[in-house]
């Protein structure tokens, strides 16, 4: 083989690597993002850019009470009386997979996520009232 074309396929070899190496890095430990909306102000400002540590999602660890976590927009976002179980409403996200799943939470290309506090773990209820 021609020493320039062993070259130029060992530079495409390292790029490929790199890429498949930032993308599970960007998965499964943690990503750069900025904050869209001003939901969590004077805590976090728009256009404030933050560093997401996705490590306890990749361990499957449970947030804490008052910690600042983001979640992906679920595929539903408005339900009529009937579509929902009262006694448990839960977001609905579409199962995607293949192709799809991997432009959406790989390339995150057409995902929109949310950033919030947590104020209830599970088995707890909050409950708002007027006062």
């Amino acid at each position: 083989m021609n020493s320039k074309v062993k070259e130029v396929l060992e530079w495409v070899y390292c790029i490929i690597i790199a890429l498949v190496l930032a993308m599970l890095f960007r998965y499964f430990i943690g990503t750069p993002t900025i904050v869209k909306m001003n939901s969590m102000y004077p805590t976090l400002e728009p256009n404030q850019r933050l560093w997401l540590n996705r490590w306890d999602r990749t361990t499957k660890t449970l947030p804490e009470r008052g910690e600042i976590i983001t979640f992906e927009e679920p595929s539903k976002l408005y339900y009529s009386s009937n579509e929902v179980d009262m006694s448990n409403p839960v977001a609905q996200y579409e199962d995607r997979k293949g192709f799809n799943w991997f432009v959406k939470n790989f390339l995150e290309i057409g995902k929109r996520s949310y950033i919030k506090r947590v104020i209830a773990l599970p088995g707890e209820h909050v409950q708002i009232k007027d006062r």
